[in-house]
């Protein structure tokens, strides 16, 4: 059972006490190796790639038009010192436990690691 609500900012904390809890983020990619990123629903013009803090929550958004994506586990310090810094230089949004309706938040890269340290 899913712990995601229509409480964006409540996801978001849950997302940070979670993966800090056990050093894990969980992503979607198909097998051709692409992780799933799609349009901002908030910024114009801006893609935004969207992480879990447990597998069960990935797991149920591979359905329907996301059904070839699988949840992937990506340990919190590559998550952390890898991905943000790439994301950023992609100029990419970071979506964090993006609710069964798809609705979450989009952060910076640099917003998501300062929850970190």
């Amino acid at each position: 059972m899913t712990k995601l609500t229509a409480d964006i900012q409540a996801n978001c904390d849950l997302f940070v006490t979670e993966t800090k809890e056990t050093q894990v983020v969980w992503g979607l990619c198909n097998e051709e190796g692409d992780w799933l990123s799609v349009a901002s629903s908030e910024f114009e013009d801006s893609e935004v790639m969207p992480f879990w803090s447990n597998e069960q929550d990935a797991k149920l958004q591979c359905a329907d038009e996301w059904e070839e994506f699988t949840a992937v586990m990506i340990p919190l310090d590559v998550f952390v010192e890898d991905w943000m810094i790439t994301l950023a230089e992609d100029g990419v949004l970071v979506g964090l436990n993006w609710n069964a309706e798809l609705e979450g938040a989009e952060l910076e890269p640099a917003n998501v690691a300062k929850l970190y340290l």
